[in-house]
């Protein structure tokens, strides 16, 4: 309908192009909006000029077009090109193409009053999103609190834009999104499960009586019977805990443990037990956390079970080395391919494979449909070829991620490319066959013996390390520790958190370059 126009509109209004009108008895009509159909009275008000329609008839052939019931269509289409051959002696040939002209935009267009108040609506979103971003986003995000893909569409969108979004936090995060220091603070009562109710009372107790000490303090502060194990676990899964405690893993685990805690502390309370003489010390043994570690990618699959999406990361990104080498394409970029109308483009695409399922075309030939995502969101593509069926469905049962050659093509009207996938390749057993080059840059010669013991546990692979390394006399030293090396994202992160944020770097060796001589 109209939205195809939006180009040529933009054009026309500023210049670019020539305004030409589809019928020189329509220029009165369609001046205002530069030759092109955009409001529904427009439609109504063509049939009057062009095939001498009263309004009321107009009207019908307006909801004819909107229903696309071919009998009225048929019996509308007689009628117009009958009254443009008696009222203005237009042929038959050029009144059918005016009628197709007209039926494209009639049922999609709104009359003027409802277009005019939602561009009023989108004109005003659009000062506050490029005024006042975080107020925008904050704003937005608690409207649609309880839709986990809205969310996830403004947390890509905020990045995209350079607004950071803070993750959810206990003793800075309310139960809605706020606006801090220029960034966006997540919600607790967007996290999956968790209940705006028990947030406000969290967050109550935090304006009452200060920020949360520790994880006892915060047990023996909350009401218990707001509170049960699936929300203490998506609160913990989110990260909300981190700053009474970073190891997630360990506070997902003791959930029964943190409630019963907060239960003893409610009866004391009510028993008048608890602060009998005016120490505030409680009788309660203090919380024991349980040794459980999470995996990097146990990590993401925590985070998303919390929000509903990959908030800090997707598990592609733990290959992040491999996809730059590769010049992979992320799913919201396939839109931007060059694709004429019936021709095909291959692109390398890097996704994790959630679902697949059987499907029959309209000839009877099965296929495979594979719900995929990768960080910029989820999305659809087709297998017909075995190899990538096999490769696909095996990928599906445990949620891996690969490497794929996609082929696309677009049809009319299609806003994103359909994506056929010739090849899977999974980017674990990728990554093993890949020779890596990890660089650690340490400023701390004091935690060189922690970097040295993990590398230690990693030998029999191919990868190398390199470490850069701070000197007292303000210079640096570049150490290759070896070439031996099994290397992973898994390894880096741990490095990471010993090194510090930055400071360990996984890339693709480049192959020896060979010179000719003679």
């Amino acid at each position: 309908g109209p939205m195809d126009n939006i180009p040529m509109f933009g054009d026309r209004k500023n210049g670019r192009a020539h305004i030409e009108y589809p019928h020189p008895l329509l220029e009165g009509i369609l001046k205002e909006t530069y030759g092109i159909f955009v409001y529904q009275e427009q439609v109504m008000q063509a049939a009057q000029v062009l095939a001498g329609y009263s309004l009321g008839s107009a009207d019908l052939l307006r909801r004819a077009m909107g229903k696309k019931i071919q009998r009225e269509m048929d019996a509308q289409r007689a009628t117009f090109v009958e009254g443009c051959a008696t009222h203005n002696n237009i042929p038959a040939g050029k009144a059918n193409e005016l009628f197709d002209l007209i039926d494209k935009f009639a049922g999609y267009g709104f009359n003027k009053s409802h277009a005019a108040a939602y561009a009023l609506v989108a004109f005003q979103t659009a000062w506050l999103k490029a005024h006042h971003r975080p107020e925008f986003y904050a704003a937005s995000m608690s409207f649609d609190m309880a839709q986990t893909d809205k969310l996830a569409l403004f947390v890509e969108d905020m990045r995209r834009g350079g607004v950071e979004c803070l993750p959810p936090c206990l003793n800075s995060s309310d139960a809605f999104f706020t606006v801090e220091e220029g960034a966006v603070r997540y919600a607790l009562g967007a996290l999956k499960g968790v209940g705006e109710k028990a947030m406000d009372s969290v967050v109550a107790e935090r304006a009452a009586n200060g920020r949360f000490k520790s994880l006892d303090d915060f047990a023996e502060r909350i009401e218990p019977r707001l509170l049960n194990r699936r929300q203490v676990e998506s609160l913990a899964g989110g990260g909300a805990f981190e700053t009474l405690e970073p190891d997630r893993a360990s506070v997902f685990a003791a959930a029964e443990t943190i409630l019963a805690h907060a239960a003893s502390a409610a009866d004391q309370r009510e028993s008048g037990q608890h602060g009998l003489f005016g120490s505030g010390d409680s009788s309660i043994p203090p919380i024991r956390l349980p040794d459980a570690q999470w995996s990097l990618v146990e990590r993401m699959a925590a985070e998303r079970d919390s929000f509903g999406f990959y908030f800090s990361g997707h598990p592609v990104e733990t290959h992040e080395h491999l996809l730059t080498a590769h010049r992979v394409k992320r799913f919201d970029e396939i839109g931007e391919v060059r694709i004429a109308e019936g021709e095909r483009v291959t692109v390398t695409m890097a996704a994790m494979v959630e679902d697949v399922r059987w499907r029959t075309s309209a000839k009877g030939r099965r296929f495979l449909t594979a719900t995929l995502s990768d960080p910029s969101g989820q999305f659809q593509a087709t297998a017909f070829d075995d190899e990538p069926i096999e490769a696909l469905q095996k990928a599906a049962a445990n949620g891996a991620c690969g490497l794929l050659s996609v082929e696309l093509d677009r049809r009319s009207g299609d806003d994103t490319p359909r994506a056929a996938v010739k090849r899977f390749q999974p980017l674990e057993s990728l990554a093993k066959r890949t020779r890596l080059l990890m660089t650690i840059s340490l400023q701390d010669g004091d935690r060189m013996p922690q970097v040295a013991a993990e590398l230690a546990r990693c030998r029999g692979g191919t990868g190398a390390v390199r470490l850069n390394l701070s000197l007292k006399d303000g210079g640096e030293a570049t150490v290759l520790a070896g070439r031996d090396f099994e290397l992973d994202a898994e390894l880096a992160a741990r490095l990471e958190r010993i090194a510090g944020d930055g400071r360990v770097d996984l890339s693709v060796q480049e192959p020896p370059r060979l010179a000719l001589v003679g």
